[in-house]
């Protein structure tokens, strides 16, 4: 049995980086015990973004800033759930190695239905997040919460997986995921869509007439985490003109993060034009559509949708 914490020193992590995954891994227990007997309620709030906020998503925000504030790595930080970017106070917003970016709680409407939710990370060097790029991340990570609680990272040396056991600790379960280039599943966002847009319908239809199966929660971080549990599939999100032309998910947030890991793992991931890597950030609530998975999916379907 292999421990997260002696994972990173094996791959040769660089110490700060390993302290600052090993918060982020309690802050996901912590959310971990919360949603086994926290208020699975509304908070009768709103985020940022101005979605209504349930009252975990309350509590996994503060959870993961307490944790982030206190580990004396972190000079900023970004909440999906928050307006601005935050200095944490333990770094004087100057001496910390890292910017963290995060949603606390993706797919939070799904938790009183009781399916798979999850948390998303994306770890920058240095201060701040606008003027960066995907490509500028050091690592990053999502926790699922599900039947069991799941933790997938990558800081650029692959991409690997481990379980919360029942004494606490994320355990190793497989090193070096890997996403073939072609699939046979598809989890296809926002199927309004189609009903505006002809090629998304044609899209759909193409993949449903090859008898692709059909894997679709309604949450990023489990239908991505399908796909490298499985090896293989896409996960798409358009634009959605008039409610949506940008996409509705955030770059910084869910995106970028995501498409690291998809590229550690021999995936890609694209926002019909250039790979969402490369898209450089212009404010941190800035929202993109995505295309990502197996490589093969992702060239049919940016060509589909052109």
């Amino acid at each position: 049995m292999q421990l997260l914490d002696s994972h990173l020193h094996r791959a040769d992590i660089p110490d700060s980086m390993r302290h600052l995954i090993m918060y982020i891994s309690r802050a996901a227990k912590y959310i971990h015990y919360h949603l086994q007997i926290g208020d699975l309620g509304a908070a009768g709030t709103q985020n940022a973004s101005g979605e209504a906020q349930m009252a975990l998503d309350v509590v996994a925000d503060k959870i993961t800033i307490d944790n982030l504030m206190h580990c004396r790595l972190v000079n900023c930080a970004a909440s999906e759930e928050q307006e601005k970017e935050f200095v944490c106070p333990s770094c004087g917003g100057t001496k910390g190695e890292y910017s963290v970016a995060f949603d606390p709680l993706d797919g939070s409407s799904l938790i009183d239905a009781n399916l798979a939710i999850g948390s998303i990370f994306g770890i920058y060097k240095g201060k701040g997040f606008v003027g960066k790029t995907g490509r500028d991340q050091a690592a990053a990570l999502y926790i699922v919460y599900g039947p069991r609680t799941c933790l997938v990272y990558s800081a650029g040396k692959g991409v690997h997986e481990f379980h919360l056991n029942d004494v606490g600790e994320f355990t190793l379960v497989r090193e070096n995921l890997t996403v073939a280039e072609t699939a046979k599943v598809f989890a296809p966002g926002n199927l309004r869509c189609v009903n505006q847009n002809p090629k998304y319908k044609a899209l759909m239809d193409d993949w449903m007439a090859k008898e692709y199966t059909l894997r679709y929660s309604g949450g990023m971080v489990p239908d991505i985490n399908h796909i490298f549990m499985k090896g293989q599939g896409i996960f798409t999100y358009p634009p959605y003109p008039p409610k949506y032309p940008d996409g509705k998910l955030r770059l910084l947030f869910e995106c970028a993060p995501f498409a690291y890991l998809m590229e550690q793992a021999g995936g890609a991931a694209s926002n019909g034009s250039i790979d969402i890597l490369d898209i450089k950030i212009k404010d941190i609530h800035q929202r993109t559509p995505i295309y990502i998975g197996s490589k093969k999916e992702v060239e049919k379907a940016v060509k589909g949708m052109m």
